[in-house]
């Protein structure tokens, strides 16, 4: 029985250790999924802003979708105007360490909304005939 003193101390801390690595990949993977979420949502905010000025052209919008982004502590990657519709591309880097692996990246598209034809050209009047029955 001599032989076997201290192995639950060895153990216990291999335990630990394992539980260790465990929690610290899963609090990174937290914050990988976070950045992406992000940037998703500043990408959404970015291109709503950009279809809220395509009237006034592309300049303005993009612009407009620079601003939206830097308030959410984004970047703007790219940035262009289809007709009314506005496309953009942008960045969120993930905190700490995880910024060496890059940053997460998403698209977005904003524009009118579909009109109906025989409907008034309200997009609440659009969508309202596509939901009640009849």
């Amino acid at each position: 029985m001599r032989g076997d003193r201290g192995s639950g101390t060895v153990l216990v801390l291999s335990a630990a250790a394992v539980l260790a690595l465990v929690g610290s990949v899963l609090v990174a993977l937290g914050a990988v999924a976070v950045a992406r979420h992000r940037a998703a949502s500043a990408a959404d905010l970015a291109a709503l802003a950009a279809a809220d000025r395509a009237l006034q052209g592309q300049a303005e919008a993009c612009a407009a979708a620079g601003r939206a982004v830097a308030r959410v502590s984004a970047r703007l990657h790219a940035c262009r105007l289809l007709g009314d519709v506005a496309e953009v591309v942008t960045g969120v880097t993930p905190p700490g360490v995880l910024a060496g692996f890059g940053e997460a990246r998403a698209a977005a598209r904003a524009g009118p909304g579909e009109r109906v034809q025989g409907y008034a050209s309200s997009p609440d009047t659009a969508v309202q005939s596509r939901l009640l029955p009849g």
